[in-house]
């Protein structure tokens, strides 16, 4: 698979690689996987809540009772499918009625995902579309002979050209910011798979079937 096009977009591509040598994780790891004994355990609000190296983008009251935070990587095909089997009744029966109150944090699990996701990023209030447009077009960008030509093709939809392309996979901020919000989950919260979500804390490893969502959340909803 030809990832690169341009010098600009080999740098980035041998930067972020570079960078998960230094702290691998389990880049094809995207099912449910054991981590650290701690895993189990569930982790205090204030540390999840503490500000990310990138802003979080909440959707949802800040007065739900219930809130989520979901790991997840641009390449991942399970969260591709929660994003489009789960992700839509999520936000009607959740989200848009004050129960819940949910934000996707980056997790990338190889470079084009960490390219994928800075792209989003620099997509500024378009953040949200973006992330649908590239899940429900993953087959189309991240499974093909020459991802970055066809990731570059996918955003053009949202206006990112050429030149806004190659600059935002150049951002030097945006992508020690990218690198250090996965370390912190890896390290921090042991993530080693996506999707990983937080639920009020509580930790849960995997896909989240539709047929399962109201099973998940009716225990936190009765507290």
């Amino acid at each position: 698979m030809s990832l690169t096009r341009s010098g600009a977009t080999r740098r980035f591509l041998l930067a972020f690689a570079a960078v998960l040598c230094v702290a691998p994780f389990a880049a094809h790891a995207q099912a449910a996987k054991p981590g650290p004994a701690h895993d189990a355990g569930k982790e205090t609000v204030d540390a999840l809540m503490a500000a990310p190296p990138l802003p979080d983008v909440w959707l949802g009251s800040p007065d739900a009772p219930v809130t989520i935070i979901e790991y997840a990587s641009m390449t991942c095909g399970h969260c591709a499918r929660f994003e489009d089997e789960v992700f839509p009744i999520l936000k009607k029966k959740y989200i848009d009625t004050g129960k819940v109150r949910y934000t996707m944090r980056e997790f990338p699990l190889d470079p084009l995902a960490a390219a994928a996701a800075m792209l989003a990023r620099c997509s500024g209030d378009k953040r949200q579309a973006m992330i649908e447009l590239l899940f429900t077009q993953q087959k189309n960008w991240a499974y093909v002979d020459k991802p970055l030509e066809a990731l570059r093709d996918v955003v053009k939809q949202t206006g990112i050209g050429p030149k806004e392309f190659d600059a935002c996979l150049n951002n030097q901020s945006m992508f020690d910011k990218v690198s250090q919000e996965r370390n912190i989950a890896a390290q921090k919260f042991g993530i080693d798979a996506t999707p990983t979500f937080f639920i009020n804390g509580d930790k849960k490893t995997g896909e989240i079937p539709p047929d399962a969502l109201d099973g998940v959340l009716a225990p936190y909803l009765k507290k």
